[in-house]
């Protein structure tokens, strides 16, 4: 599959920023099989790709993501176990590849997330909503549940939450899913992209090693005993001590100056920033 291909999803480069983007706008971007496997195989190539550090994930128009395609449900509803397992097991592992990228990755909501919509904000390390953006885990609605993004979502919003939001399939607003931890920040519209491009900017200053070791370190730690944990995290940092770029980025600070990884990284904001805040 060639990025020139993809019908559902479009994929753009900038620089060291990769911008991924639903791209059904006229069913508000709700995803169905083949979107499934586009996302899946376009984060694929994201992963090999050593020059890109920051995936930003969005949609066209006016939604980020309405969940499954009402199409894609009136074909599934004839399906058999063995069909309805195989296609849902499609949607786990592109929920949890792009979960466990090696990459930072934002979600910018810029409308509607529901249900699966909700997953795929989840799965992305930092998620920034426009305060137009509105959410909801309503599979309960027509008998179902929110099965494959359940990971991610309890992670964000506890099981307190959780259990709210899955079993009553109430709507939940921008300001309501900030405060929950469904998503880290509200923004105006107007203001959205500028804070996305802001935040990929703050990450690029961080080593990419780093990155990756750092979510590695959270998706790990919480499942180890302490003793199993002691070992993990000595081993980790001694690593990264000893590594080209722990080695870089620890003489950098001694030598006060940037470390390599961000050289043509920062935005003139960011440097205006930065000198008022050494002020």
């Amino acid at each position: 599959m060639t990025l020139d291909t993809y019908k559902t999803i479009t994929f753009t480069e900038e620089g060291k920023i990769a911008r991924v983007c639903f791209n059904r706008p006229e069913v508000h971007n709700a995803f169905n099989s083949e979107m499934i496997r586009e996302l899946d195989d376009i984060y694929e190539k994201i992963k090999g790709d050593k020059s890109l550090r920051v995936v930003i994930l969005t949609g066209k128009g006016k939604s980020f993501c309405a969940g499954a395609d009402i199409n894609w449900l009136r074909a599934i509803i004839d399906y058999s176990f063995e069909q309805n397992l195989e296609e849902s097991l499609g949607l786990a592992e592109v929920l949890h590849n792009i979960y466990a990228l090696p990459k930072a990755t934002i979600a910018m909501v810029n409308g509607t997330a529901i249900g699966g919509g909700a997953g795929f904000l989840s799965v992305c390390d930092i998620a920034v909503a426009s305060e137009e953006a509105k959410f909801g885990l309503s599979e309960v609605k027509i008998g179902l549940v929110p099965a494959a993004i359940s990971p991610y979502v309890i992670h964000r919003i506890g099981e307190k939450n959780a259990r709210e939001y899955f079993l009553t399939g109430e709507r939940i607003s921008a300001q309501k899913a900030c405060e929950i931890g469904l998503v880290n920040k509200v923004v105006p519209q107007a203001k959205l992209k500028e804070t996305v491009d802001e935040t990929a900017d703050r990450l690029l200053t961080s080593g990419p090693e780093a990155v990756a070791s750092c979510k590695d370190l959270i998706y790990r730690v919480p499942r180890m005993s302490f003793e199993e944990v002691k070992t993990y995290t000595a081993r980790v940092i001694a690593n990264l001590r000893v590594s080209e770029e722990g080695q870089e980025g620890m003489s950098a600070f001694l030598e006060k100056r940037k470390p390599s990884w961000t050289k043509g990284t920062e935005s003139k904001k960011q440097d205006t920033t930065e000198k008022e805040d050494k002020k």
